[in-house]
């Protein structure tokens, strides 16, 4: 790399590491602990590419953007923060900055897009769409997370915001998607427009659709759950965006599971995909991200400390507990634990006992997670985590490997049985098996086979 780095951040640490590993990418640096230096730094044009902290003791590194940009058009500006809320992220796009990265941040994840930063200052600056500043609403889950998919959901949201494009939002029950949604909205150019959230009774009536147009007035249109909606009334969807209109509305969607999923089982029409998805949001689950689960549980235990005077927390213990918990809820399901035992906690630490107790009292049907591949290994952990856990300080009997794919195989093959009516050509490839291979294992298992006609 060819350029000069400028690097404000209070931390004697990083200004330390990132000094280092950019002078030996070929970098001059200058680093300091002070905006006001930088400040002074960037007046007198020194810089190629700048790296600032939010949070310093002179000042916020976002809000000195704008100055930025108006001494030094076009000077990319790296922010990074400790502050790791889609709030930090949407504020650093909006103030037109080069990149955001939270704390911790990967050092060759950093180089790499200084490189980019200094090759943009090299060629054109980058530029990057405003955004409305209004609040996302109270009263819904939060949207914070320092792992590496919540900060890359958060830049492609910032990204996207303000686009005309139609976004479909997917994820599993309880993460959030209508808040995502609303938050397109609400940030978008669009935020002063109405909001309307529509599910499939609103569109049942033949002049359903042009009602909700009609309510719309061009602002943003949200299908709640569209893998929800009978295929007539996504046709009507399709009707509804391909005729609205020279002041078209923003059509957002959420969809519950995966997008290729709900396509391949048809819940979702083709044609109906292909106009609601002009850009996409995954939105992780908790088990994607339980180094979260810590910041979340948290952020619930303050807000019932505002609400009802509580001052609660987790031990470490009971913390550990939690991560290790499988959460088909997700984060609307993790708020409900952690509010009871908020409430219901007999000292200032909630202890590993009062999680266990809260965590045998969720619903059993609830204990699977509903996503595609996750689905079985996590409920597979689960059982083996326990199962380990009876024999206390002793492993197993041996032979564990054998009895689990017993457990799994066995059942398989029934229920495959039951599917394909009894019929072993059949379900051999449903199972992608061969007939004889089959055949074995019926034997091997004692499965006994029904052959029948399958109506269905």
């Amino acid at each position: 790399m060819d350029g000069t780095v400028l690097i404000a951040d209070d931390d004697r640490t990083i200004r330390t590491v990132l000094t280092q590993a950019l002078t030996r990418a070929g970098c001059n640096v200058h680093a300091t602990s002070s905006l006001t230096t930088l400040m002074r730094w960037i007046a007198e044009g020194k810089g190629d590419t700048v790296i600032t902290d939010v949070m310093m003791p002179d000042g916020n590194g976002i809000e000195m953007l704008p100055k930025i940009a108006e001494d030094r058009p076009g000077l990319p500006v790296i922010v990074i923060s400790a502050q790791n809320t889609i709030m930090t992220a949407i504020q650093a796009n909006e103030a037109k900055a080069f990149d955001y990265l939270p704390k911790p941040f990967d050092l060759p994840d950093l180089m790499t897009r200084v490189g980019k930063a200094l090759q943009s200052r090299r060629t054109l600056s980058r530029s990057a769409p405003e955004h409305g500043t209004d609040g996302a609403g109270d009263g819904a889950l939060p949207l914070v997370g320092t792992t590496p998919v919540m900060q890359e959901m958060y830049r492609t949201i910032a990204r996207i915001m303000n686009s005309d494009l139609p976004i479909l939002v997917s994820g599993e029950s309880g993460t959030g998607k209508s808040l995502i949604a609303k938050l397109l909205h609400n940030f978008s150019d669009r935020r002063n427009l109405p909001f309307v959230s529509v599910g499939a009774d609103d569109l049942r009536d033949l002049d359903g659709p042009a009602k909700v147009l009609a309510r719309a007035k061009g602002g943003t249109i949200a299908f709640e759950e569209i893998g929800d909606f009978p295929h007539s009334l996504q046709a009507r969807i399709v009707t509804m965006i391909d005729n609205s209109g020279t002041h078209a509305p923003r059509f957002t969607g959420t969809l519950q599971g995966d997008v290729q999923s709900a396509l391949s089982e048809g819940a979702v029409r083709n044609d109906l995909y292909y106009r609601i998805a002009g850009a996409t949001i995954d939105v992780p689950s908790l088990r994607e991200r339980v180094e979260d689960i810590a910041l979340l549980a948290d952020h619930f235990l303050a807000k019932l400390d505002r609400d009802i005077a509580s001052s609660s927390r987790l031990s470490d213990d009971a913390l550990e507990l939690m991560r290790k918990y499988v959460w088909p809820g997700n984060v609307r399901q993790l708020e409900n634990v952690v509010r009871r035992l908020g409430l219901t906690a007999q000292e200032s630490r909630i202890s590993k006992a009062e999680v266990e107790a809260a965590l045998r009292m969720q619903p059993e049907a609830d204990k699977l997670p509903h996503r595609g591949g996750e689905r079985l290994s996590a409920d597979v952990e689960l059982h083996l985590r326990r199962y380990f856990d009876l024999h206390g300080g002793d492993l197993p009997p041996p032979g564990l490997h054998a009895r689990v794919l017993r457990e799994v195989e066995e059942p398989m093959i029934e229920i495959a049985l039951d599917a394909t009516g009894g019929n072993q050509a059949k379900c051999a490839d449903l199972l992608g098996i061969n007939r004889n291979t089959l055949r074995k294992k019926i034997n091997e298992l004692g499965i006994k086979v029904n052959r029948r006609r399958k109506l269905m």
